[in-house]
């Protein structure tokens, strides 16, 4: 079997090396602490995930029956009450829940992240289906945002006249 040429063994690794991948990951643990205490205070804590690029980040809900936020903080800054990435959604009618929107950084994992928790959340609050709408303010962003949307599971319907579209995700 062959490695990725970015792969890396421990061996490979000098002291020196592997003794600054140690303290980076204990201050990511003692921030981690620390971001846990701050963000359970105000929200649910609903898990600590690693994205793509390797930040340990804490993924938690506000949820008043209305509106859903499913938000994600990283451990490598200390929580100062703001989220780093989120999505949020408002429920509808017959077990239906509605993206709104979706607001944080690109391409740093945290969206995909964000969005298994949010399809397993919604899951466990018996919703029965996600839809949103894309809209003239996405086309900028088009590609990515349909790129991201059928990497989870999610039909999408363009119109590219109109410059608008729908999303749609049914767990069942």
């Amino acid at each position: 079997m062959f490695a990725p040429a970015s792969y890396t063994t421990r061996q490979d690794k000098n002291k020196e090396t592997l003794q600054i991948e140690y303290e980076k990951l204990e201050f990511q643990l003692l921030r981690m602490q620390e971001n846990l205490k701050q963000i359970a205070k105000k929200w649910s804590i609903l898990g600590i995930e690693q994205t793509k690029l390797g930040k340990w980040t804490i993924i938690y809900a506000s949820d008043n029956g209305e509106v859903c936020k499913i938000m994600a903080h990283d451990c490598e800054t200390p929580f100062n009450g703001t989220w780093d990435f989120s999505i949020h959604a408002s429920y509808k009618e017959d077990f239906h829940i509605q993206i709104d929107d979706i607001r944080g950084e690109q391409n740093q994992g945290f969206g995909s992240v964000c969005m298994s928790y949010f399809k397993q959340y919604i899951e466990e609050q018996n919703m029965r289906k996600i839809s949103g709408y894309i809209s003239p303010r996405d086309w900028d962003h088009l590609e990515r945002l349909l790129h991201f949307y059928k990497k989870h599971d999610f039909t999408v319907s363009v119109d590219y006249e109109n410059q608008q579209g729908t999303i749609d995700w049914q767990p069942f």
